[in-house]
């Protein structure tokens, strides 16, 4: 397993990010994988060492680049009931700032350099994300209909809203098959049937599944919300699809 540091030039500056990929010498199918909102830290490039070893190159940007390199802000080693409103009100900001125009911006630049990598094949890429990383996963394949084959979203963030933008009426610009893990607690049964009808109606090959006994924030195990069910849930749905849709060996 090879896993480093990059640099990306983006239209804004030059952003950080963690790969990992199969030390093989071949070539293998790119995924793009966002962070949630506390950040590239030690579980997601845990994360994408894990996939990796299942045969896919796989790219963590940081999203937040605009404001410093990983860590942006610190973040405890664990995040629990006692420390996450203080945490979160540290990242808000950076949230609130990366909106709709920068992030299809670095979207653009993350697909670049995943088709320029001598160790990425051929074809389809997938977006994966947590938390806020669904969104911008969804919005991805949605830009990018003929780069993106699969799209895999876990505990969502705000993926029906009342904006004309909503990452939902996305759905006829998708080209990707989809699979979205959704705690207990993310979406209102109505917000899902929306959801649903959306990616129907837009002929979308989907499943939009609600993980039992879940929080917010199941698969990070530096939170309180950590369920080992949900992330194994997540691994068995996860890797079947971008099987089938990225034509992984």
């Amino acid at each position: 397993m090879i896993s480093e540091t990059v640099r990306i030039s983006t239209a804004d500056g030059v952003a950080d990010a963690f790969v990992a990929f199969p030390d093989e010498g071949e070539r293998h199918p790119g995924v793009l994988l966002y962070m949630d909102i506390f950040g590239v830290r030690r579980v997601l490039e845990e994360r994408a060492r894990e996939l990796a070893g299942h045969g896919y190159y796989v790219l963590v940007p940081n999203v937040f680049y605009r404001h410093g390199n990983s860590p942006v802000v610190d973040i405890p080693e664990f995040i629990g009931a006692d420390n996450r409103q203080e945490v979160a009100g540290r990242v808000m900001p950076l949230y609130q700032a990366h909106t709709e125009e920068r992030a299809r911006r670095d979207a653009d630049a993350y697909l670049e350099f995943l088709a320029g990598r001598p160790e990425v094949s051929d074809g389809p890429v997938a977006a994966i994300g947590y938390c806020m990383g669904a969104v911008l996963a969804l919005r991805t394949a949605a830009a990018h209909p003929d780069k993106v084959g699969a799209v895999a979203g876990f505990h969502p963030g705000a993926l029906v809203t009342d904006a004309p933008d909503s990452p939902h009426r996305l759905a006829s610009g998708l080209a990707a098959r989809v699979h979205l893990g959704i705690a207990e607690n993310d979406m209102t049964p109505e917000a899902v049937g929306e959801l649903e009808r959306a990616l129907d109606a837009a002929g979308v090959e989907h499943t939009c599944e609600i993980y039992p006994g879940t929080v917010h924030g199941f698969t990070m195990s530096d939170t309180a919300a950590f369920s080992p069910e949900g992330l194994q849930r997540h691994w068995d749905r996860l890797l079947p699809l971008l099987s089938r849709a990225l034509t992984a060996g």
